[in-house]
């Protein structure tokens, strides 16, 4: 019994510990928080559903005034907290955020932020007019106070958006994590009942997926597939034996990079009709470009004249042209696309790393080819053309366009 006495203290001991180590934004509920700084007193207050956070609030409605004092403990000490109203819809792009964050002197800021895309922000005006703001940290929590006179008198329930991240570089917040509870951070707030609901889950998980989606296809098909395609056709075709398999490789990874990337374009128009007021217009254009050349690179097996026609020469430049033009424009495009997903830095990486692959290939069958060809002529000693091949099945070679 007295040997079991140090252990039990030790227990009580340990378990002391770990509540004091809890914050006080996990321990308290909205009802029991206080402003000593303010001394200011709310109408109403909600415990919001994810990252921890309190909104408490007091509406004018004969003036459209919202004061709003968001509490929430940054995801890391130098990170940042915010709160949003979405005029027109329910997810982060298009709301209209405060910032809370501490600056260059370590005094707490507030800024405004108009989110537009899922890029780098700019500091910028919103919706509504803010009177003032003001912010503050303690105890691993900041809280952030505003008074913003809203636009639309007599609207009362409002789309609401917060988050929290976790660093700040140049005064500008860093983006957050893609934890389920940072993507399901909004919902609805009733200003005059004082209550608050939580937004589908399905809308912004599902506007997400066709996000993900449009990335994946357009990187496997523009991206992959049709640079090895070019590669397998300006290479592989050589080596006679490869006759001619080669050339039903080259469709193949052709075609299917073709229906692939219409089926990402696809989805990007679908995207882009339900984003009103939001463009990319650089990454759009690229992708009119790409499947414009694409569909008449495509064509170019319907019209492609026999080797000896006197137009094939034409044909090869065309050809080539708009094949190395897509190769060029795709990967560009990959990477816009990765600037405006913001997807986890290991996606990107890993795109890299396959298309330097990639390159690395294509270079070693480039003095491959060279050496092979150069043999060739010397043996023939009638080779003008730097690449010799084999046509499509066809018995004779026929110089190939570099």
């Amino acid at each position: 019994m007295a040997a079991s006495l140090p252990t039990l203290a030790s227990l009580l001991f340990l378990l002391l510990a770990v509540v004091s180590l809890i914050s006080p934004s996990q321990s308290a509920t909205c009802t029991s928080q206080t402003f000593t700084t303010t001394n200011k007193l709310y109408s109403f207050c909600n415990d919001l559903p994810s990252l921890n956070s309190f909104l408490h609030w007091s509406y004018d409605p004969t003036r459209s005034e919202l004061s709003v004092a968001f509490i929430a403990a940054p995801a890391r000490p130098d990170g940042w907290i915010s709160w949003a109203i979405n005029p027109t819809s329910t997810g982060m792009v298009g709301s209209q955020a405060l910032i809370a964050f501490k600056d260059s002197s370590g005094g707490m800021a507030v800024k405004t932020y108009n989110i537009t895309s899922y890029g780098p922000l700019t500091e910028s005006k919103v919706w509504y007019e803010v009177k003032n703001s003001s912010a503050e940290s303690s105890g691993g929590v900041m809280r952030l106070f505003a008074t913003v006179v809203l636009p639309e008198m007599g609207k009362t329930t409002l789309n609401q958006v917060w988050q929290v991240g976790p660093s700040v570089t140049g005064g500008v917040p860093d983006k957050h994590e893609f934890q389920p509870a940072n993507l399901n951070s909004k919902g609805s707030l009733d200003l005059l009942r004082g209550q608050s609901t939580v937004a589908p889950a399905g809308g912004g998980n599902s506007r997400a997926n066709k996000r993900n989606i449009h990335g994946i296809l357009n990187v496997v098909s523009w991206g992959i597939m049709f640079p090895i395609g070019i590669i397998i056709a300006r290479y592989v075709r050589v080596f006679p034996s490869a006759d001619p398999s080669w050339f039903y490789l080259h469709i193949f990874c052709q075609v299917s990079a073709y229906a692939i990337g219409v089926a990402g374009w696809g989805t990007g128009l679908k995207l882009g009709s339900e984003s009103k007021g939001i463009t990319y217009s650089t990454h759009r254009s690229i992708g009119i470009a790409l499947f414009t050349l694409a569909t008449v690179q495509i064509f170019a097996l319907l019209l492609r004249p026999k080797k000896d026609h006197k137009y094939r020469f034409y044909w090869n430049i065309y050809h080539h042209g708009f094949g190395y033009g897509i190769l060029i424009l795709g990967i560009i495009n990959v990477f816009k696309g990765f600037d405006i997903l913001q997807p986890q830095n290991k996606w990107k990486n890993a795109y890299i790393v396959l298309i330097s692959v990639l390159g690395v290939i294509a270079l070693l069958l480039e003095a491959i080819t060279w050496i092979i060809v150069l043999r060739r002529k010397k043996k023939s000693g009638n080779s003008t053309k730097p690449y010799e091949g084999f046509n499509n099945g066809h018995s004779r070679q026929e110089p190939l366009a570099p």
